[in-house]
């Protein structure tokens, strides 16, 4: 059974989210989306902009920071909110940010062990800018965990083989059919990939597992995310996904719309999300 409730309130913030929202084409959609997601994260708690500039322009990372029942060292949870020109972006990456926006209700409600700090990140698209600088105000604080949400919405469950991979042979050990989330993190992660792993599946969720070594080098499509800025500072990151293009073929494109989405799928990956996090 999917939570009813979760979904419907998944499919009003994608609504809103679904638009086009390039920083320096689609300006207003930009700036309606950002000004949205601070609306939605304040109930929970104050959210502080977080600056930083890019071709002579200030931009901003949107952060709330939740406490936990101990006193140990935070998950980092991001989703990026641009996106590229000419395409509405539901996978890319609405789905990512309204799961970021539930999981602030859940754990203002439901304190997990460990703090979150959910974060909103800014152009993405432009090359990881804002997570780049996210990392850099950390100043190597400690972080047990960040979680990258990165397009969590498309599920080809309706044709075999419906799932490609970025390197031939792959599909002997992975699925071939688009249906599972994958998470794909640096080998140090290998504990609590597994523990995902199990949450996804009592949400009723397919899961893959990928651990990567040398900051996911040798294989560069694992770095496509906001992960990636902080496995290049040492820390333990996670990118959690539907692998974009390599199963949805409308990434980037003027047809990632609301209509494309499995529902239910994503209402089933938030649950698992919201399970494995409080569990860390």
């Amino acid at each position: 059974m999917v939570n009813d409730t979760l979904k419907t309130r998944l499919v009003s913030h994608l609504e809103e989210l679904i638009r086009e929202r390039d920083p320096y084409i689609a300006t207003y959609g930009h700036y309606y989306v950002q000004r949205y997601i601070q609306s939605q994260l304040e109930p929970w708690g104050t959210v502080v902009p977080m600056a930083f500039g890019n071709r002579g322009r200030e931009h901003y990372n949107l952060c709330l920071s939740l406490p936990g029942r101990q006193a140990l060292a935070p998950v980092v949870i991001g989703a990026h909110y641009d996106a590229v020109p000419g395409c509405p972006g539901a996978d890319d990456n609405a789905t990512g940010v309204a799961v970021l926006l539930e999981l602030a209700r859940l754990f203002s409600a439901q304190p997990p062990r460990r703090p979150v700090r959910l974060v909103a990140f800014d152009l993405e698209e432009y090359g990881l800018v804002g997570s780049r600088a996210y990392v850099q105000t950390l100043q190597g604080e400690p972080v047990h965990l960040m979680l990258s949400l990165e397009m969590l919405g498309y599920c080809a469950s309706q044709s075999s083989p419906s799932q490609t991979y970025p390197v031939a042979g792959m599909d002997y050990i992975y699925p071939k059919t688009g249906d599972f989330i994958a998470l794909i993190g640096n080998w140090q992660t290998i504990p609590m990939l597994w523990r995902f792993n199990r949450a996804f599946s009592g949400a009723g969720v397919g899961c893959a597992c990928l651990p990567m070594v040398n900051y996911g080098r040798p294989l560069p499509a694992t770095r496509r995310s906001d992960h990636a800025p902080f496995w290049d500072e040492g820390y333990n990151a996670i990118m959690v996904t539907d692998t974009a293009d390599l199963r949805n073929p409308h990434y980037h494109r003027a047809t990632d719309t609301l209509d494309t989405l499995n529902l239910d799928f994503l209402t089933r990956v938030c649950l698992g999300l919201g399970q494995g996090i409080s569990q860390l």
